[in-house]
């Protein structure tokens, strides 16, 4: 160890010594010293404290101890790699601790017992799993001595808690008066796993701990990431997939990401027919013909191997928005994008771990390459790109922990029967919905019930579905034939995003509490047509249409099977910066009314799940100055069932910077069903500080100054029904509807706002 570090823990040594010794007459034999070094990778923001790996009391071997390795190793367990680059030391501590013998004297009376043994004081029948009810005696803890043996089963009674003995364990004190439970293992061998038979009681089990493993992810994702996109706003989504991509559970985050994250993984195993994946891989993806949403939303794949296996098992995955990836504007969200290439860097598929080794050089170039085109730039976040990233791997590296005890616990058989019957009860539930829909058709042809309907863009071009559900068997074909060829801007989507969008409309319909699975989709064939809107071609523009054509096919499915009115139809995407950096947000609006609910007011809808930036966050980190925030009194439409209305929320810069506004609803109205009126269309203005006023429209990119205040007015939700239809009950088939709020979903919403 450097000489300077030494002599600074010596220094600090001597004065927890000094102060212990005169401060609090402690003797110093009796005081213990610990060390402690916070160590970081050159280039990185997070350090992590660690005590030796190798352990000396005395400073004279302080140049022998070893603090590298144990910093290696909690990172490797932190992040799932190491890197190859010098550590920093970025602060010292040391802890002096004090020891007296009071613990020593106290046991004076906790002797052994002279004579006799100890006695229970009752005895009561108790369950205890694969054992069933057993007689189990009751002893108060201060009956117990040292060299007392208590057998499990046993309930040890103290006066501020209840201890209880497992069958196959037995406890005793030790000579500290601590109460120690041993496990004994030749018993193991009754605690025997799950059979592969369907359980119910199992089933909603491993349902639960699915989910589970998805929502800690996304913690630990939250934690370790340093950017406001993923840290405040909660911009990601987790989950976990089969060995062959499909979605086994995911945690409600971002419902835009979750159907679309099956197709990244089902990519990345056929691409790796020809670039195996092995264990210690990551794989880095973007692209928007390779599963990818929007290039922003960069998705880390890692594959779960257990034991020996030669294949994964299960891969878990991760997708995060990133404030800045490079291309024509700060955020890169451009709205006058007519090429892929014009928005940011793509990635196919990257390894950016390669046998746990970190590939930062390669990662980099990844960033910088959008410098190469016309009017583009590079990453303008690097620093924040590359800590992110390794926050992704870290979220995955704890889903791969999870599930590896998961198996461990009932065995890789019994683990992958219960993914598939969560699957399969998934696919009867979505058949068992389709088949009570057909009630609601337009027009019947053969066996099949058939639904129409169409929505339109602001720049007119027009979103088409048909649906055709089978009768008897509860199949559904959804085809978008008719759809506008794709547009000569980033309104495009990704077939991805049609997924995403069936998927989460079919989960809302359900009145089943069960996750968001592959199986959903399995009865439903989706027909796109080519180099359409919502199938474009490689090279084309997307940005806009993960954050509003999504939007818009998700009214268009509720438009279509008459579930409820409109929402805003749209995430208002803002985003504003300069050469140092930029800032993006989504902003809430109403939501539409349906049977039996009035519409929220200025919240997120359906395919964003985000939350809103905190002001003071806001504030400190850039330069802007949130003017006004507040609900758009009546722009929800009128009803029985009013739509919510939307939102107001204005910026004053402080700083000369690239403003960009990437919206819809700004030309037709959020539609209302039954009767009811549509919401008030959105709003953009920006009010130089002499006072002009300047309509941007749907999309635009401008320069503002210092003083300059944009308004934000987002769409209202439409109504659902009037009164005088009410009174004579004549949507009593919508009335059987129901509206969950419970479950994992609904405690996850606790949670965040707990944060």
């Amino acid at each position: 160890m450097n000489n300077f570090i030494i002599y600074q823990i010596k220094d600090l040594q001597d004065q927890c010594i000094k102060d212990l010794v005169e401060k609090e007459n402690f003797s110093p034999d009796l005081i213990e010293i610990e060390y402690y070094l916070n160590l970081r990778y050159h280039g990185t923001d997070t350090g992590i404290m660690c005590s030796p790996h190798i352990y000396r009391a005395s400073p004279n071997d302080l140049k022998y101890t070893d603090f590298l390795t144990s910093f290696l190793n909690r990172y490797r367990t932190e992040y799932g790699f190491v890197l190859n680059r010098d550590v920093y030391v970025d602060d010292i501590r040391v802890r002096g601790i004090g020891k007296t013998m009071l613990q020593d004297q106290h046991l004076v009376r906790i002797c052994c017992r002279k004579e006799g043994k100890l006695e229970a004081i009752d005895s009561k029948n108790v369950y205890f799993d694969n054992h069933g009810f057993i007689k189990t005696s009751l002893y108060r803890f201060e009956d117990v001595l040292i060299k007392d043996t208590v057998y499990g089963p046993a309930i040890i009674i103290d006066k501020n808690s209840t201890i209880l003995i497992e069958p196959d364990c037995l406890a005793h004190l030790n000579d500290r008066g601590d109460l120690v439970i041993e496990v004994l293992l030749e018993t193991t061998e009754h605690h025997l796993p799950a059979s592969t038979q369907l359980d119910i009681t199992q089933l909603s089990i491993f349902s639960h701990r699915f989910m589970s493993i998805a929502e800690q992810m996304g913690r630990i994702l939250q934690r370790t990431s340093v950017s406001t996109n993923i840290k405040e706003r909660l911009d990601f989504s987790c989950a976990m997939f089969d060995s062959n991509g499909g979605l086994v559970a995911n945690a409600p985050h971002i419902p835009v990401h979750l159907g679309a994250m099956q197709e990244a993984v089902k990519y990345q195993i056929a691409f790796s027919k020809e670039n195996p994946i092995k264990n210690g891989d990551v794989i880095l993806s973007n692209h928007p013909a390779c599963g990818g949403s929007h290039l922003p939303d960069l998705t880390v794949i890692t594959p779960v191997f257990y034991e020996n296996s030669d294949k994964p098992v299960f891969f878990v995955a991760n997708r995060g928005h990133h404030a800045d990836i490079g291309g024509l504007t700060p955020g890169s969200m451009p709205p006058t994008s007519t090429k892929l290439w014009q928005e940011g860097a793509a990635f196919k598929s990257l390894k950016i771990v390669q046998n746990n080794v970190f590939n930062e050089k390669e990662i980099v170039e990844g960033f910088n390459a959008p410098a190469r085109f016309p009017n583009c730039s590079g990453s303008r976040n690097l620093s924040d790109n590359l800590s992110d990233l390794k926050a992704q791997i870290a979220a995955n590296k704890r889903g791969i922990d999870l599930i590896t005890q998961l198996i461990d616990e009932y065995g890789l058989k019994v683990v992958l029967s219960y993914m598939g019957y969560i699957q399969h009860t998934a696919e009867i539930s979505v058949r068992s919905l389709m088949k009570n829909l057909c009630s609601r058709c337009d027009f019947e042809k053969d066996d099949l019930s058939c639904f129409k309907a169409q929505e339109s863009m602001d720049d007119g071009s027009n979103i088409d579905l048909t649906v055709e559900i089978d009768k008897k068997t509860g199949s559904a074909i959804f085809d978008f034939s008719g759809t506008s060829y794709q547009v000569n801007g980033n309104l495009n989507a990704p077939k991805a995003i049609s997924s995403s969008a069936i998927i989460y409309c079919i989960r809302c319909m359900l009145d089943y509490d069960i996750p968001l699975n592959q199986g959903c989709l399995e009865p439903i064939k989706i027909k796109i047509p080519e180099e359409s809107l919502l199938s474009p071609s490689e090279d084309a523009a997307v940005v806009g249409g993960n954050v509003t054509t999504s939007q818009r096919i998700v009214d268009l499915i509720l438009k279509v099977f008459k579930i409820c009115a409109a929402s805003q139809g749209c995430m208002n995407n803002i985003t504003f910066g300069n050469d140092k950096g930029g800032y993006y947000e989504t902003v809430g609006g109403g939501a539409g009314a349906g049977p039996g609910w009035n519409g929220r007011h200025g919240v997120h809808t359906h395919m964003t799940n985000t939350r809103i930036t905190d002001v003071e966050i806001l504030e400190n980190r850039y330069p802007i100055q949130l003017n006004k925030f507040s609900i758009r009194e009546n722009s929800g439409g009128l009803g029985t069932y009013n739509g919510g209305n939307g939102l107001v929320r204005e910026y004053i810069f402080r700083e000369k910077l690239k403003l960009c506004v990437l919206t819809e609803r700004r030309v037709f109205h959020p539609y209302g069903m039954a009767g009811g009126q549509p919401g008030s269309r959105g709003r953009n203005t920006l009010i130089r500080k002499n006072g002009k006023h300047l309509n941007l429209g749907s999309k635009s990119e401008i320069e503002v100054d210092s003083g300059d205040l944009f308004r934000l007015e987002t769409p209202g939700g439409g109504g659902f029904g009037t009164k005088k239809e009410l009174q004579e009950n004549t949507f009593d088939e919508f009335l059987n509807i129901q509206v969950i709020q419970s479950g994992s979903l609904n405690q996850y919403s606790y949670n965040q706002q707990s944060v």
